[in-house]
């Protein structure tokens, strides 16, 4: 009953499969106590009925005293047990699944982010565990408890009487049929209600993204009725969803509690036909009052339960995607980056084919090439954001697929054209580049990728708090704070990808002058559209439709008269355009 299959249907951890298991023995420990209650109070009222009868002697009440109290206690130490183990343990089982996911997300490559919506992995983390805790807390260890109890004291009914144990018991199997027989009209619905909740949560976002330039066009009612649309088609699914669910949660409750109809209905009919005597009729009436109960709460979330299988599935997808692993170990001889026909594709669209070059450790090394030639897909390979589909990459001869992507990152300083800030004054965004670099390290690195300029103007200068992603800072001063972060680093190798591209030609000139004295001895990867920016490149490598087309110092590749020198001529005659 709880295994593997079990396991990942409910997306379990091996402890939360301990726990569910720990649960489902207290669900069970507890129904038989109460049970047994019920039993005491059947003999209580047996005696009784013997010295109405016979003319027995009366009970003696200090035993059912001792019998009450040892209830009470047993009662109240299996409720505590069984709290523990499906409410306690389960709380801390969605700490340990939320730590796991956020693990588990840090190893996955960078590819695997590119393929999913950031929305819909906000989702899994916060409300598929949710809605996973409540089934765990509040539904499996009680309705698979209620299986097994149910299970023991159906057989102890039937050895009292077959007849009316058919007549209590009849209801569970059927109604539970029917909303297992459900489960198709569930999922449907719930996967249906999940893309049309992600749609909302998309619709949203776009729009306080984009709301400058939806207000630049007059655009607001356009996306106002848009949201208004996935707004409404999400509320009639949900709608639709709820009926469904209730419709057969409410019918399994009545063909359940049918059983009650059937006992009266037996129980008479036996008793007149002289079979069993009142006080069998009794003890039925009495289970019928407990029988039920343990179902009660599970039958409400039993819907629940199907619902949290699709939450359970992209769990699974998360824990069972291939991590970028590794040795802990990385000791290069020396930082050259070497490619070795490397290919590699986007969703089956093949961006690199055979790629071969090499970027020699203290010189500078740049990658050009029309838009879509595999600039930044080489770059992000480089510092294994993803592994190729075939070929290999190695730094200092070491094959980079085999070392652990964190241990690997330590020799590498990246500045990508897209830069990611944080809600945090300037100077700790600067200091991310190397955890515990003192502030006048800080400000030597700001100072070199020329940020004085802007942060002078600042309220506060340095500890000014620059918003969310920077956004109190224009493109060009965002880029700078990145470039400064990764010289503060000063790791072996650098990727700059675009890293200029927001600069005016003047801090353009300034920033570059800071990286050739800053970059001395490095491997660095400079990927550029701007020809002025790599002309004092030591190496160049032209990339055109996933090929390495040229490559050589610019000089050579200028007296080809190939790709790059008809790039060169054309930005050098766009320069001379005039308005």
């Amino acid at each position: 009953m709880f295994g593997e299959a079990f396991q990942r249907r409910y997306a379990l951890s091996d402890q939360g499969l301990r726990n569910t298991r720990k649960g489902a023995f207290w669900t069970v420990a507890v129904n038989l106590v109460v049970m047994g209650g019920m039993g005491i109070l059947y003999r209580m009222m047996q005696d009784f009925m013997n010295t109405l009868t016979d003319g027995a002697p009366l009970p003696n009440a200090l035993v059912y005293m001792l019998l009450v109290l040892a209830f009470l206690v047993l009662s109240f130490a299996t409720h505590i047990q069984q709290y523990k183990a499906t409410y306690g343990l389960v709380y801390g089982e969605v700490k340990a699944t939320r730590l796991s996911l956020a693990e588990r997300l840090r190893k996955l490559p960078l590819g695997y982010f590119g393929k999913r919506d950031l929305a819909d992995l906000t989702e899994t983390i916060m409300g598929d565990v949710n809605r996973l805790e409540h089934v765990w807390s509040h539904c499996l260890g009680y309705l698979y408890g209620s299986y097994l109890s149910t299970a023991v004291i159906a057989v102890a009914l039937f050895v009292y009487d077959w007849r009316m144990a058919l007549s209590v018991l009849w209801g569970v199997p059927v109604a539970f049929a029917l909303l297992f027989g459900s489960r198709t009209v569930s999922r449907k619905n719930s996967e249906k209600l999940k893309q049309d909740s992600l749609q909302v949560s998309d619709g949203i976002q776009e729009v306080l993204e984009n709301i400058r330039e939806i207000r630049a066009t007059n655009q607001e009612g356009h996306f106002l009725q848009t949201l208004n649309e996935k707004i409404d088609r999400q509320e009639k699914t949900n709608i639709h969803g709820e009926l469904a669910t209730g419709l057969f949660v409410n019918s399994a409750s009545v063909i359940m509690r049918l059983g009650v109809a059937t006992t009266i209905l037996t129980g008479t009919s036996l008793i007149l036909s002289g079979q069993i005597n009142f006080m069998l009729l009794f003890l039925f009436l009495l289970v019928i009052t407990r029988i039920y109960a343990p179902f009660d709460q599970a039958l409400a979330l039993i819907a629940e339960m199907f619902i949290s299988q699709v939450s359970a599935s992209r769990l699974n997808e998360i824990t069972s995607a291939k991590t970028a692993d590794g040795a802990e170990q990385f000791a290069p001889q020396g930082h050259d980056i070497e490619f070795r026909n490397v290919c590699f594709s986007y969703d089956n669209k093949q961006v690199l084919k055979g790629v071969s070059f090499t970027a020699r450790e203290g010189e500078v090394t740049a990658l050009v090439g029309p838009s879509g030639s595999g600039k930044s897909t080489c770059a992000r390979l480089a510092a294994r954001l993803w592994d190729p589909d075939s070929g290999t990459i190695t730094v200092g001869g070491v094959d980079i697929t085999g070392v652990e992507p964190e241990v690997l990152l330590r020799d590498y300083s990246m500045v990508f054209q897209d830069v990611m800030l944080f809600d945090d004054t300037v100077m700790e965004n600067i200091r991310l580049g190397r955890h515990g670099a003192s502030d006048e390290e800080v400000l030597a690195a700001a100072r070199a990728a020329n940020c004085d300029e802007f942060v002078e103007k600042l309220p506060k200068g340095y500890e000014t708090s620059i918003g969310e992603n920077g956004a109190k800072l224009s493109g060009g001063e965002r880029q700078r704070i990145s470039i400064a972060r990764a010289l503060l680093k000063n790791a072996p190798i650098v990727l700059l990808d675009e890293a200029t591209a927001s600069l005016d030609v003047e801090n353009e000139t300034r920033v570059q002058e800071a990286l050739s004295r800053l970059l001395a001895g490095k491997t660095v990867l400079v990927i550029a559209h701007r020809m002025r920016t790599v002309e004092a490149a030591d190496r160049i490598v032209v990339l055109a439709d996933g090929k390495v087309a040229e490559q050589g110092t610019p000089a050579d590749l200028m007296s080809r008269k190939g790709i790059f020198h008809h790039m060169t001529q054309l930005q050098s005659g766009s320069a001379k355009w005039k308005i």
